[in-house]
C-alpha cells in the first residue's frame, strides 16, 4: 500500500463512517432534533423583529406603545433563550458523537492492523499507519463533532430563509436563484481541486511521520554515524513538501470560500436593493424590509459557512478514504471457518514439513524454501544451521503461519497448521528472537505478556528458571521497575533472559530459538545459554544458530542451504560427511 495509489474521491467517501455512526442512532436523532429546533429559533427571530417594527412602533398612545414594545422584546428574549438552550444541547450531542466515533474508528483500525500478516507490513510503513490513526481520525472527529453539525444547521437555516424569502418576495428571489445556480458550477470545479490537494496534503504529512518513526526507532545508529544533521535535513525536506502541498490546498480552499461569499453576497445584495425600492414605492412595509434584511443576512451567512464546511468535508473525505483503505485490507492469513479441535497441551509437539515450497510475496523470483521436508519428534531438540539467507528463519515464519506455503503441508501433532485456528496454533508455540522485544512497561508485565493471568509467584518462578530473578530484584522497584522503551535500561543479556522467562511462563510445547545468543558477550551468553537449557527441558525445540558450538548437544543438526535441506545428523556425523556443515565448522573452530 502506497500513499498515492487511490484517486481522490468526493464527500461520498464519508459514507464509510456509517457503520460507526449506526450504533448511536438515538443520539444522532436527538442531535438532529436540537439542530432543527435551534435553526427554527433563528428563523423565528426576523418574524419577531417584523412584528416589533410593524406593530410595536405604530401604537397611537405612548403608554400603549411602551406595553407593546415590552411584549415584543420579551418575545425576542424568549426566542434568544430557546436558541441558546437548543444550540447548547446540539453542541454537546454532536461533540460527544465526534469523540465517540473517532475513538471507535481509531480502535477498529488499530485492531484490524494488528491482525494483518507480515506481508502487509512489507508494503506499509509503520509511520503511515500512525499518521492515519492520529491525524486522519482527528479530521474525522472535527467533521463529525463540529463541521457536519454546523453545515446541517446552516443548511436548514439557509433553506428556511430561502423559502420565506421566496414566499414573501417571489419575483425578486426568482431572479436571485437564477444567479445562485450560476455560482454552483464554478464552486464544484474549485471543490474537485481542493479534494485532490487535501488527499495529497495528508499523504505528504504521513511521509514525514514515517521518516520520524523510522529514525527515532534507530536513534543509537543515527547518532553513532553522526547522521543527525542528515536525518534532520531529510525530515525537513519531507515536512516542507507537506507544507507546500498544504499551502496549495489552503490557497484553493480560500479561493473557493471567497468566490462563494462574494458571488452569493452580490446576488443577495441586489435582491436587497430591489426590496428597498419596493419600500420606497409603498409596496411593502418597513417591518417587511427589516425581516427581509435579516433573512438575507442569514442566507448569506449560511452560504458562507457551507463553503467552509464543504472544505472540511473534502479534507475529512480524504482522511476517511485512507482509514477505510486500512479497514478494507484483508490478511491472506486467516483462521479456517471450521477449525480443527484445539490440540491438547502436551510436553512436546511433533512437527512435520512435507515437501514445502515457499516464496515471499515480495520476492517471487527466488524460493525461500524448495521441496523442504523435515520431521521432528515430540521432545526433540533440532538445530537449523546454514549460511545467511538459506531459509532458516522462514521455517519459523511458516510454523507460526505468518505466511502460508505455496506447495506442501506443515503439520503440528499430525494436524495441518492451516486447519488450526490461529490462536490455537500460536498458543502452542513460544519464540525467543535474536533481538528480544521488551515493551514499555514493568519487568513483571513483560514476563507475563504471554499469560496475562499469571500470578506474581508464577512470574517469579519463570524469572528464576531463566536466571533473571537476581538482576530484576536488584532493579530500583524490583519486578515493578519500568524498563524503558524497547528495554533501554537493560543490557542485551538481561533483555534476552526476560524474553526467555516470558517463553517459560507461557509454557508452550514447541519452543523456537532464533539466534538467541549470537549478539552477547561470553558472560551473558553463558547465563542465557543456561536459561535456554532450562526453557528447553521437556519441550520440542527448534534452534537457529550460527555459532555451531551452541548446538553440538542438539539431538539432530539440520543443514539448510538455498532453501533446501541438504544434510542432517549429529555434529560428528556431519563433520565426517565433509559437506556444507563441515565447511562451516572448519571456518569457526579452526578460527
Amino acid at each position: 500500500m502506497t500513499a498515492t495509489t487511490q484517486p481522490p474521491r468526493s464527500p461520498k467517501s464519508l459514507s464509510g463512517l456509517l457503520p460507526f455512526l449506526r450504533p448511536y442512532r438515538g443520539r444522532i436523532g436527538l442531535a438532529l432534533a436540537f439542530l432543527v429546533l435551534a435553526a427554527m429559533a433563528t428563523l423565528a427571530f426576523p418574524l419577531a423583529l417584523r412584528s416589533l417594527i410593524d406593530a410595536g412602533l405604530v401604537q397611537s398612545g405612548q403608554g400603549a406603545q411602551v406595553m407593546a414594545l415590552r411584549q415584543h422584546f420579551v418575545l425576542l428574549f424568549g426566542v434568544a433563550v430557546a436558541l441558546g438552550l437548543f444550540s447548547a444541547a446540539r453542541f454537546y450531542m454532536v461533540s460527544w458523537l465526534g469523540e465517540r466515533v473517532s475513538a471507535d474508528l481509531r480502535c477498529a483500525v488499530y485492531a484490524h492492523v494488528l491482525q494483518q500478516s507480515p506481508e502487509f507490513f512489507e508494503t506499509t510503513q509503520t509511520g503511515e499507519v500512525l499518521s492515519r490513526l492520529s491525524s486522519d481520525t482527528t479530521l474525522v472527529q472535527t467533521v463529525v463533532g463540529s463541521s457536519l453539525s454546523m453545515g446541517l444547521r446552516n443548511l436548514v437555516m439557509g433553506l428556511g430563509a430561502l423559502v420565506i424569502l421566496v414566499w414573501t418576495n417571489p419575483l425578486v428571489m426568482a431572479q436571485v436563484l437564477l444567479v445562485l445556480l450560476l455560482i454552483v458550477l464554478p464552486a464544484l470545479w474549485f471543490g474537485r481541486r481542493v479534494r485532490r490537494l487535501s488527499r495529497a496534503s495528508q499523504d505528504r504529512a504521513a511521509d514525514s511521520i514515517a521518516i520520524a518513526a523510522e529514525v527515532l526507532n534507530a536513534i543509537p545508529v543515527v547518532q553513532s554515524y553522526t547522521a543527525e544533521a542528515r536525518e534532520t535535513g531529510r525530515f525537513t525536506q519531507a515536512t516542507d513538501r507537506a507544507f507546500e502541498t498544504a499551502v496549495q490546498r489552503s490557497r484553493a480552499r480560500s479561493a473557493l470560500v471567497a468566490f462563494i461569499i462574494i458571488a452569493t453576497s452580490a446576488a443577495l445584495l441586489w435582491g436587497l436593493y430591489q426590496g428597498t425600492q419596493a419600500v420606497m414605492a409603498g409596496r411593502i412595509s418597513a417591518g417587511h424590509l427589516g425581516q427581509t434584511v435579516v433573512y438575507v443576512i442569514i442566507l448569506a451567512g449560511a452560504f458562507a459557512v457551507l463553503g467552509e464546511v464543504y472544505g472540511d468535508l473534502l479534507r475529512a473525505a480524504g482522511a476517511t478514504e485512507r482509514l477505510i483503505e486500512l479497514l478494507a485490507s484483508q490478511s491472506s492469513i486467516v483462521s479456517p471457518s471450521n477449525p480443527a479441535p484445539a490440540l491438547m497441551q502436551s510436553a512436546g509437539s511433533a512437527i512435520e514439513f512435507d515437501d514445502v515450497t515457499f516464496l515471499y510475496p515480495s520476492r517471487l523470483q527466488q524460493p525461500a524454501l524448495r521441496d523442504f521436508s523435515l520431521r521432528v519428534e515430540a521432545g526433540q531438540t533440532v538445530a537449523l544451521v546454514g549460511p545467511s539467507g538459506a531459509g532458516k528463519s522462514t521455517v519459523f515464519q511458516l510454523l507460526l503461519r505468518f505466511y502460508d506455503a505455496q506447495d506442501g503441508r506443515i503439520l503440528l501433532d499430525g494436524v495441518p497448521t492451516r486447519d488450526l485456528a490461529l490462536g490455537d496454533l500460536r498458543h502452542r508455540i513460544g519464540i525467543v528472537p535474536q533481538d528480544a522485544v521488551i515493551f514499555s512497561s514493568s519487568a513483571h508485565e513483560n514476563i507475563r505478556y504471554g499469560r496475562p493471568d499469571a500470578s506474581a509467584a508464577e512470574v517469579k518462578a519463570a524469572a528464576q528458571a531463566a536466571f533473571a530473578h537476581e538482576f530484576i530484584s536488584a532493579l530500583p522497584q524490583g519486578y515493578d521497575t519500568f524498563l524503558g522503551e524497547r528495554g533501554v535500561r537493560l543490557s542485551g543479556g538481561q533483555r534476552q533472559r526476560i524474553a526467555i522467562a516470558r517463553a517459560i511462563l507461557k509454557n508452550p510445547p514447541l519452543l523456537l530459538l532464533d539466534e538467541a545468543t549470537s549478539a552477547l558477550d561470553a558472560e551473558s551468553e553463558r547465563m542465557v545459554q543456561a536459561a535456554l537449557e532450562s526453557a528447553m527441558h521437556g519441550r520440542t525445540t527448534l534452534v537457529i544458530a550460527h555459532r555451531l558450538a551452541t548446538v553440538q548437544k542438539a539431538d539432530r543438526i539440520v543443514v539448510v542451504d538455498q532453501g533446501c535441506l541438504v544434510e542432517q545428523g549429529s555434529h560428528a556425523e556431519l563433520v565426517a560427511l565433509g559437506g556444507v556443515y563441515a565447511g562451516l565448522a572448519a571456518l569457526q573452530f579452526n578460527a
